[in-house]
């Protein structure tokens, strides 16, 4: 099974990312994205650590953060640590782009990731741009609608997205989103969200600015590659990302046959079921924009079982 963008980030909101390591001089505060991790072979806490934070760093020059492993041996829930950068939400009058759970897998699956409502988090920050999640459904992991009137870029990257948060996000009230990724993820771990979630994101009237939209990660790609081929809102995108899911000719044939999507300056297939043909097809369909779709999946099936079916998987579930 092939992982596509769970891997720690190397710049986040157009800095570098640092992680603050005991002893060492910081840099400047508005310099770089702060990357807050528990160590498992450091006795500090979270609640520790980030009171270290706020003690060492100028706080109202960080325009960057994000949230690293939050625990050091016993996996916790995420919501004591929403509940810190709430309370504290005065003293980062600068802060931009904020990502919670920036957790890869050999420190914890995406599966495991106990988040929680985020939507205060939001309504603290009413000043923030860039805002990304990591988690899964199944605990708890939900936003309420909202208005938000400085978010540009909304992410949620999942191994199991919640309908309800999907539909959230599409009765919001955000006029300045430029971009939107929703990873669907499994149905195992509390992916319950279906292309009637979505059809209000695909109408065009909901984000005017919107430029980039994502809809990936789906075991449903193929209903969602249909869907997106009479979508209104594809008009006004610049970009379309339907990868990481379980794309086959299908949701290839509904896009080549669909509206024109030659206008796009990228469409990105990366991990995908389709054949060569119908992929040589798409690519012809949507010329002069750029297919990003590399080499196709294969089906797995038991191969001591004769009847086993082959089966179809999403990137990231786990």
């Amino acid at each position: 099974m092939t992982h596509l963008g769970i891997q720690h980030l190397d710049r986040f909101h157009g800095l570098p990312v640092h992680t603050p390591s005991s002893g060492a001089t910081p840099p400047a505060a508005d310099s770089v994205a702060w990357r807050l991790e528990c160590a498992y072979d450091e006795d500090v806490d979270f609640p520790a650590l980030w009171e270290q934070f706020l003690e060492t760093v100028d706080t109202t020059r960080v325009r960057a953060l994000l949230i690293g492993p939050w625990w050091r041996q016993d996996y916790t829930p995420f919501a004591p640590v929403m509940e810190l950068i709430v309370a504290h939400a005065d003293r980062f009058p600068a802060l931009r782009g904020l990502f919670l759970a920036d957790v890869v897998g050999e420190e914890c699956e995406v599966s495991w990731l106990r988040m929680c409502d985020v939507t205060p988090v939001l309504e603290a920050l009413p000043l923030l741009e860039e805002f990304a999640v990591r988690g899964c459904g199944q605990e708890g992991l939900g936003l309420r609608p909202l208005r938000h009137a400085a978010l540009t870029s909304l992410r949620f990257e999942s191994g199991g997205l919640p309908g309800s948060l999907v539909r959230s996000v599409a009765a919001s009230e955000l006029p300045a989103l430029e971009r939107l990724d929703l990873w669907f993820g499994s149905s195992w771990y509390g992916g319950d969200a279906t292309v009637e979630d979505i059809r209000p994101l695909l109408s065009g009237g909901v984000f005017p600015r919107l430029r980039h939209l994502g809809l990936q990660n789906s075991e449903i790609q193929d209903e969602i590659a249909v869907a997106v081929g009479s979508a209104p809102v594809v008009a006004q995108l610049e970009t379309l990302a339907l990868s990481m899911g379980t794309l086959s000719d299908a949701g290839g044939e509904a896009l080549v046959n669909g509206q024109p999507l030659s206008h796009l300056a990228t469409l990105d297939l990366r991990h995908h079921y389709l054949t060569e043909p119908v992929l040589d097809r798409v690519r012809a369909a949507c010329a002069p924009a750029v297919v990003e779709a590399g080499e196709a999946e294969d089906d797995y099936a038991d191969p001591d079982d004769e009847d086993d079916e082959p089966e179809r998987y999403v990137a990231v579930s786990e």
